[in-house]
């Protein structure tokens, strides 16, 4: 099949698998969000928000191995479907132990500590665990040896654990706050560029008010007003972000409005709406799929920022700004991993947006 042949989607696909960076970054994202998806099938930690912790073992490095006690929950009834995507509510106990032992139908054990001076040696009768027959069989279901890949938090949390659960919040808010963008974006984009004149003053007057201020302190604004929480900062995020697009889609409508398929479609008595939907806009988007891309970058950086100010989403959601604010101190004590991993996180997956909509710029332009 000749080039000229193919449509112009099946051009732009192939010269957008041609670039190397560009496919390696749409890789990545898709494996965040995987991982985001179905993040509780494999990691250690399995309750609601990642959030089981065991201040024995807090700040521990990357690689640490402890053995752990399990006490069944006695509420743990069977898991529903949306509890292997939201973690669950009751879940077992996990007590990190140096020792073990049974002796006349209770369980022994020394719970962890750095200090020999600081052992606690508690019992627990074996009643208080289901179906026990021998000790080795106690061993192979309540006794294992866990290992923290990534180390623990400062509350003795599975460090790896919430930085995949974390990955949701950065992806979601890039998500939830293009769609805000993209929709009120393009309404008044596509009012200004097609009406123009008084509307068209109107509209870029409110554009300019809205460019003049800060976007962090506007955004900041917003959720104070909203109040803090998950959703209120995605709502507070989305509607910062439109007044590019909406500069955008006016200028592209201004320039494709008096096209001869225009006039054609004002000649047969279509109306403004679908003139606008039907005809303009699919030739628009271009250039307003490249800025999603860079508002979706935008957007993580500044829900990264808002929770390391405390404004984003509150403990204990578990979201890369507001780890890296609980360990942040811990840079100067030897401990920086503990907000190097989720910055780096954050970066790449920041880079990754930013390269594909480096690569979408190359696609869409004509002139490659």
């Amino acid at each position: 099949m000749s080039t000229n042949s193919k449509s112009l989607t099946a051009l732009a696909l192939q010269k957008f698998f041609k670039s190397f960076l560009g496919v390696i970054s749409l890789f990545f994202i898709c494996f965040c969000i995987l991982i985001s998806v179905f993040g509780f099938f494999f990691i250690q930690d399995k309750s609601v928000n990642v959030n089981q912790m065991n201040l024995n073992i807090h700040s521990k490095s990357p690689g640490f191995q402890v053995l752990m006690l399990k006490i069944p929950n006695k509420q743990v009834k069977e898991t529903k479907f949306m509890e292997y995507f939201m973690g669950k509510k009751n879940v077992d106990s996990y007590i990190p132990i140096n020792s073990y032992s049974i002796v006349n139908n209770n369980l022994v054990y020394s719970e962890y500590s750095d200090s020999n001076d600081l052992i606690i040696e508690k019992s627990v009768p074996l009643s208080d665990f289901n179906d026990f027959t021998s000790t080795i069989n106690f061993e192979k279901k309540y006794i294992s040896k866990t290992k923290f890949l990534l180390g623990t938090d400062k509350y003795g949390r599975d460090l790896l654990s919430r930085l995949i659960i974390g990955s949701r919040i950065s992806l979601a808010i890039g998500f939830v706050a293009v769609f805000i963008s993209l929709v009120v974006g393009i309404f008044f984009g596509s009012l200004a560029g097609y009406y123009g004149g008084t509307i068209d003053a109107i509209v870029m007057w409110f554009v300019n008010i809205i460019w003049s201020i800060p976007t962090l302190l506007l955004v900041i604004a917003i959720t104070l007003a909203l109040g803090k929480g998950f959703w209120q900062v995605f709502i507070a995020v989305g509607l910062t972000m439109w007044v590019e697009v909406a500069r955008v889609v006016r200028g592209q409508i201004m320039s494709e409005k008096q096209s001869q398929y225009v006039t054609a479609a004002r000649a047969l008595g279509f109306s403004d709406w679908r003139i606008v939907t039907k005809h303009i806009l699919p030739n628009c988007m271009a250039p307003v799929i490249v800025i999603s891309a860079a508002n979706f970058a935008s957007a993580i950086l500044m829900e990264s920022g808002l929770s390391f100010l405390g404004l984003g989403a509150q403990p204990p959601i578990a979201s890369w700004g507001s780890m890296i604010k609980d360990h942040y101190s811990y840079i100067i004590l030897g401990k920086a991993y503990m907000a190097i991993f989720p910055g780096i996180a954050m970066c790449l997956l920041v880079l990754s947006f930013m390269l594909i909509g480096n690569t979408l710029r190359d696609v869409f332009d004509v002139k490659n």
